[in-house]
Formats: structure tokens, sequence, C-alpha cells
């Protein structure tokens, strides 16, 4: 999908701020773009998903307070092994039958982390306990969003 001058411009505006403030205030700024409250970066460590940093639009959430969640239980798993994931309403999506934390987080929205060598570190994801669609033009910002993250964060330095 080619991106509007609007989103093109954006990401050049997601460069400004991780250049200039980093990327937590690159989270809040990814975080604005969407309807969920929730946006992280989630590093893959062994077999569990651990949040790294956490933009919350309520102010209530700090990363600390997302335990480690196994990769069986977590909707990652997906992003990991399809390239992505998203959901807007998770209560109702057969592909998360049985699934642990389906109806608990209802939207989610999940894409890769790579490092410079094309390595999966870990994820980009936005989250709500609210139903949410993200529109398929700010899906595709996201993606490239990811691509341009990983240079900005310690683990992939």
């Amino acid at each position: 999908m080619q991106l509007s001058t609007y989103a093109q411009e954006a990401l050049l505006d997601l460069t400004r701020v991780l250049e200039s403030e980093g990327a937590q205030a690159a989270l809040a700024f990814l975080n604005a773009r969407a309807p969920h409250r929730l946006t992280s970066i989630n590093l893959i460590q062994s077999d569990h998903m651990v949040c790294q940093l956490l933009h919350d639009k309520a102010g209530k959430l700090a990363p600390t307070a997302i335990a480690p969640v196994p990769m069986l239980h977590s909707f990652c798993q997906f992003v990991v092994q399809d390239g992505w994931f998203s959901t807007h309403d998770s209560s109702t999506d057969v592909r998360l039958d049985q699934h642990k934390y389906q109806g608990v987080v209802l939207s989610y929205c999940g894409v890769p982390l790579t490092d410079a060598s094309g390595e999966l570190f870990g994820t980009l994801c936005h989250m709500d306990m609210q139903a949410q669609l993200l529109p398929e033009e700010e899906f595709d910002f996201f993606q490239r969003a990811a691509r341009i993250l990983p240079k900005y964060l310690p683990r992939s330095r």
C-alpha cells in the first residue's frame, strides 16, 4: 500500500522524535495516532514476552505493571509465527478460541521488531481492553514505524 503524504510525513516526524526524545516519546507519538489505550515494545526472552516500554493514554500503567507473559499465552506468538497479528475484538475472533486472554485484551495489533541482521527480537503492539479498529493505512504506517524503531532501542545497537 502506498502511504499518503500525511503518513509519509508522520514517519519523518517519528524519526525526529526518536532522535531527539527517544523511544518512550516515540511510543507516545505512535499511541496518539491509534484509538488503542496502550502501545508497547515487547522483547522475546526465552519463552516469554517481556514488556520493555509502554505508553498508556490513561497514564495508569508502567511497563513493570505488565508481568512477563509465556509466549504461548501471548497474542505476540501470532506475530512471531505470521509476521503480524491484529484483532479488533478478541471475544468474537475464532482464531483465538480457547486462548487464555481471549476477551480480556479485546483489541490487539502487533508487528515484528527485527535487528539490523533481520533477527526477530520483539514486537511493537497496540492493545486495549475495549474493542478498537486500526484503519488499514494506519496499520501499514505502524508496520513501517516498526522498521524504524529498532536502531533506536538498546537491544539492536
